[in-house]
């Protein structure tokens, strides 16, 4: 969503080391040497480098840009020569093609999504998967054993395709990594990359034969890691719509939105209702026809039934003077102030729909460029509409993980500012939700449907949550701290009803004061399948795949998978104790270092306190046996 939305957890799964050459006991689970585990790395919105493809003479300033100079991002150009940088990153609004003067193209590689802006001040501030990096090393990871897969996150998934043929090199990246390391991958995706990644099993439909399908993905997925999945879309995509999204760079808003609304990509993540659906293109193409941009878009009852199209609130609220735009001119002030402005409200539905950008046609120039990217480049795609609900991918292990109980936007009040395009709207109030309620910028309550609990700052819980409709009737729920642990405030509760469509709230104790991971795994609704979701406690959108706390469960549960002693489906959460040095801290109250049966004093020459100086005794390995 933001260029820190920080994407490298995948690489935690790849710490099997080579000389675990062990099978697993489950049945349906990769037969081999875990060893051959490739990670596949899908990265999200605005966090792969662009780089220049072209020479660009920029007048005042003395920094041009040349072929394979960094384009996104480079704030040093960015602020020298703003517009020359603009020209660089912006695209045709309808046909998706490069401004005349300048090209851009993806980078390729793990250098794409390190860091995004390298230097001694900025690389820390862009930095992307690089702690991850450093984490995989540490545990022996091999180099040829992770890969990222950059792309051009500005174009539709149909222009990925069109110009780049990015999902035919993402098939060939996944049966290279098996002929490489001889075994299947393991696919880590982080927000919009979750989007790239379903419309890559989509569109893997059409390529491979129906009775191969099913077979490829056994072979080449061993299990799919989803993040921070907006699978309903997110509110702030419609905020940066009428304002523009400034990713933290030093550019207007106004200059903000032109660059954001010249992308086809900027629908991609729009909120959508969890009602409507369009047929399946997979049935339409094997049952006799293949037509382009004959979708069948259709609403259950409840869409019509219910309020809000399945979220907390209605999205959008727009206050429209009762004086059309082009009669302001020849309207006095006086006349103005006696006519009532009219409020329009609209759903999830109603902005995936277009009938938003219909209803404000004469107050918003960039209506037109909407309406034609929305139809043309998701509702008439030939593979997929992507602003549908999801089901659970075809795939045998697959973890939905998200951070909850921040604070996040979930609707917005806006009313004409009187001023020129990209000025023309302004924020009257916005609406959040926060821990299962929902209350206003001023700080009032407001009526509406609120979640049993509230996102992660930047995509709201119904959207986040919607995985939780892939478990079945029977849940295993767990919950603990996410800080290293004893065991003693560890709760569990196993074969919890759950009804299909309805969200699970654990009849569970919380303390105020400790974070916790909030489990729910299911193993048995579907043979040889696994699903879980993981809830961490206050983990926002773009810092989630550093928490320490994921990185440590990522392990410890392909760890555990991969072990032949593993008396269970999913790794044990009876105790967590330290894993790496960096675990152990120095107890001043009993002067000591802290975990003693696992963590003992030794210095070594520059520690600067005591805590650097506590590390994993040598015999620590043996503590993994504790999560079988």
């Amino acid at each position: 969503m933001r260029v820190n939305l920080h994407i490298a957890t995948i690489l935690v799964v790849l710490l099997v080391h080579a000389a675990l050459h062990n099978t697993p006991v489950d049945g349906g689970e990769f037969i081999g040497d875990y060893s051959k585990l490739s990670g596949i790395i899908i990265p999200g919105f605005a966090s792969t480098q662009l780089r220049a493809w072209s020479f660009l003479d920029c007048p005042y300033s003395p920094l041009n840009f040349n072929p394979l100079d960094l384009v996104w991002l480079d704030t040093t150009k960015l602020l020298s020569a703003v517009n020359c940088w603009l020209k660089c990153m912006l695209l045709d609004p309808y046909n998706q093609t490069d401004h005349p003067e300048c090209k851009s193209r993806p980078d390729s590689g793990l250098s794409a999504i390190t860091e995004l802006d390298p230097g001694y001040i900025t690389g820390p501030l862009s930095s992307v998967w690089k702690d991850w990096v450093k984490w995989c090393i540490e545990f022996g990871i091999e180099a040829n054993s992770i890969i990222a897969v950059p792309y051009d996150w500005r174009l539709s998934p149909s222009m990925l395709e069109e110009r780049d043929l990015y999902f035919h090199r993402l098939k060939l990246t996944f049966e290279t990594a098996l002929k490489l390391r001889g075994g299947p991958s393991i696919v880590f995706a982080h927000s919009l990359g979750n989007h790239v990644f379903r419309y890559f099993l989509e569109w893997l439909k059409l390529e491979i034969a129906p009775k191969h399908y099913n077979q490829w993905l056994d072979e080449h997925i061993h299990a799919y890691f989803a993040v921070g999945a907006p699978l309903l879309g997110a509110i702030e995509t419609v905020k940066a719509t009428f304002f523009g999204n400034t990713f933290g760079l030093p550019v207007s808003e106004g200059t903000a939105r032109l660059m954001f609304n010249s992308f086809a990509s900027s629908l991609w993540m729009m909120p959508f209702s969890k009602y409507c659906r369009t047929d399946n293109s997979y049935c339409r193409h094997f049952a006799g026809g293949f037509r382009k941009g004959h979708h069948t878009y259709q609403c259950e009852e409840q869409e019509f039934r219910l309020n809000y199209s399945g979220w907390p609130t209605n999205i959008v609220n727009i206050e429209i003077p009762s004086v059309r735009v082009t009669e302001l001119a020849q309207t006095n002030l006086s006349s103005m102030e006696c006519g009532l402005p009219t409020q329009l409200s609209f759903s999830a539905r109603e902005i995936s729909d277009g009938t938003l950008f219909k209803a404000i046609e004469d107050y918003e120039s960039d209506s037109k460029r909407l309406l034609y990217q929305l139809k043309k480049s998701y509702h008439d795609d030939p593979v997929l509409n992507p602003l549908t609900p999801w089901d659970r991918p075809p795939i045998k292990n697959v973890f939905c993980i998200y951070g909850i109980d921040s604070r996040t936007e979930v609707g917005y009040y806006f009313a004409p500012s009187g001023k020129p395009y990209p000025d023309n709207w302004i924020t009257t109030d916005v609406i959040y939700e926060l821990e299962g309620s929902l209350y206003s910028r001023s700080g009032n309550l407001v009526e509406g449907n609120p979640g049993a609990a509230s996102g992660d700052d930047t995509v709201p819980y119904n959207s986040l949550s919607l995985c939780k409709n892939w478990l079945g009737p029977k849940v295993n729920i767990t919950r603990a701290p996410q800080s290293e642990h004893d065991g003693s405030d560890v709760q569990v509760d196993l074969n919890v009803e759950h009804q299909h469509e309805e969200d699970i709230v654990p009849n569970m104790t919380r303390s105020p004061r400790v974070k916790y991971i909030t489990y729910y795994e299911d193993s048995e609704s579907i043979p040889g399948r696994r699903t879980a979701v993981w809830e961490l406690d206050k983990a926002s959108h773009r810092s989630i795949v550093r928490s320490p706390a994921l990185m440590r469960e990522l392990w410890l549960q392909m760890w555990h998978d991969i072990h032949p002693g593993a008396k269970s489906k999913f790794v044990t959460k009876a105790m967590r104790g330290p894993l790496r040095d960096e675990d152990c801290y120095w107890d001043y109250g009993k002067a000591r270092c802290s975990w003693p049966e696992y963590c003992e004093y030794r210095y070594l020459f520059g520690d600067v306190h005591l805590g650097q100086s506590c590390r994993l005794k040598n015999s620590s390995a043996d503590a993994l046996l504790n999560y079988l």
